[in-house]
């Protein structure tokens, strides 16, 4: 496929969009190319149960979005993007009739937590006094000297430790469940090093932006950096599958927000030796298993702040949880699963038909998995929620092969481009001074798999842009 483009971003997830805009700012002629037939990637809304409910496919709570400081530096709003919040940003239904509950003023979720409250202002408190500072030096790679070092080392103290240590600060099974379910984020053996970073970056976002949605869902954010790019004058084509390098066709600079496993194949015998076998040895983590459900009358929560609470997380005391993803690290799904789940609705009503509501849920399965852990899924939610399956007037099974088979950069199932175990999250996608780089002059990697990682942020599409601008002036270019 020909282009009169300066530079071509292959893929239209928030990265590469983020890749694109970065450029066409610049003054770049850009042409991004999508292979599927809607832009977003992970970032998409579609009606997969009763017709006129919407569920989002993939991303559905955006704390690192509303704190991503190249989101923020967009007039997307200008493009339709709005962000809405809910009651109650997170609750954690315990047995019984009992939540431990999140919301974004951190003296109201230390007053709730009692005991607790004065340890949980203490550890999250001065990261999220210093969010802003903080996000300048993990939104970015991390092997470099850190703007902000003192910001940086009290996030790192908490960060290194595993999620269960950092778990034992807290007296009570509230406090402990809270922080383990945002812990759990990162799908991992929760013993294991650094597994506290995820839970620590997620409740810190909470507490200074919230845990917001995206008004309409999640494609409403590809859209508005979509309609920003052709703004600027950038140029989208979809159904415009890339399988080599050729086809990309005569262009200073080339950005994938791809997974490394196309990029390998992609790039073919044009990559050379020492960053391929790098690449090949990227390693990909669990899978993710979806349940979409339509629900009449919503979630019969026994918990009334679950009711309220825009993201539930659902697996009991901090040892099921931990015991959860213990037994999807070994290859197993456990019979009581944790289980991450969403009702936007409750903050963005026109999701839903009438009184029938869209609810987002998933778990970690091992990476490929194919099987149905759908009554699994629906056996912890009704520990929580009696009553819910005569409710149900839709559902929607996503399985981790079939997230492959609908976005091949979802290896597996693995919406988080990687493994998040120590050596990928701080070297990522290699060792090397430039992350974004590949070692074919003019092409750059600009997905999940670069710095800082997972999450709709734009952050590694923003990064991988920068460097492939110094590229194209560097090599004649405006």
């Amino acid at each position: 496929m020909a282009t009169d483009a300066d530079a071509v971003v292959v893929g239209s997830g928030p990265n590469g969009l983020a890749a694109a805009i970065t450029l066409a700012q610049r003054g770049l002629a850009v042409r991004v190319l999508e292979a599927a037939g809607t832009i977003g990637g992970g970032a998409r809304t579609a009606e997969l149960t009763v017709p006129g409910v919407r569920h989002d496919v993939c991303s559905a709570i955006h704390p690192l979005g509303a704190a991503s400081p190249f989101m923020a530096s967009l007039s997307l709003a200008d493009y339709g993007l709005q962000w809405r919040w809910p009651e109650v940003d997170l609750a954690h239904p315990l047995d019984g009739d009992r939540a431990a509950v999140m919301v974004r003023s951190l003296p109201d979720t230390a007053a709730a937590l009692a005991l607790d409250g004065d340890a949980w202002r203490g550890t999250f408190g001065p990261i999220a006094a210093h969010l802003e500072d903080l996000a300048d030096d993990l939104f970015g790679p991390l092997v470099r000297a850190p703007k902000h070092p003192g910001s940086l080392a009290r996030f790192g103290l908490r960060a290194g430790l595993p999620a269960t240590v950092l778990a034992r600060r807290f007296r009570t099974e509230a406090a402990r469940a809270l922080f383990t379910g945002c812990a759990a984020h990162v799908a991992r053996p929760l013993t294991r090093p650094a597994t506290a970073a995820a839970g620590a970056l997620l409740i810190a976002a909470g507490h200074r932006v919230g845990w917001p949605v995206a008004a309409g869902g999640s494609q409403a954010i590809a859209d508005a950096l979509a309609g920003l790019l052709t703004g600027l004058g950038g140029k989208i084509e979809t159904g415009a599958r890339v399988s080599t390098l050729a086809d990309v066709g005569p262009t200073r600079v080339t950005l994938f927000d791809t997974s490394l496993r196309d990029f390998l194949r992609i790039a073919g015998n044009r990559l050379p030796a020492r960053p391929r076998r790098a690449l090949t040895r990227w390693r990909y983590g669990p899978g993710a298993f979806k349940l979409d459900l339509a629900v009449e009358g919503g979630v019969p929560w026994l918990a009334e702040a679950c009711r309220r609470a825009g993201t539930v997380h659902v697996g009991g005391r901090l040892e099921e949880i931990s015991a959860a993803e213990a037994d999807v690290h070994r290859g197993r799904v456990p019979e009581r699963p944790f289980v991450l789940v969403g009702q936007q609705y409750l903050c963005d009503p026109r999701r839903s038909w009438r009184d029938i509501h869209p609810v987002w849920a998933y778990t970690h399965v091992p990476n490929g998995y194919r099987g149905d852990a759908s009554d699994a899924i629906l056996g912890q939610l009704e520990r929580f929620a009696p009553g819910l399956r005569e409710r149900i007037v839709g559902r929607h099974v996503t399985t981790a092969a079939a997230y492959e088979d609908y976005d091949a950069n979802l290896v597996g199932g693995d919406i988080a481009g990687g493994a998040n175990d120590v050596r990928q999250m701080l070297i990522r996608p290699r060792l090397t001074a430039d992350p974004y780089a590949t070692g074919i002059p003019g092409v750059y990697l600009c997905s999940a798999a670069t710095p800082p990682g997972p999450g709709v942020h734009g952050m590694c599409g923003h990064h991988a842009a920068l460097r492939a601008l110094r590229h194209y002036q560097d090599s004649g270019g405006g």
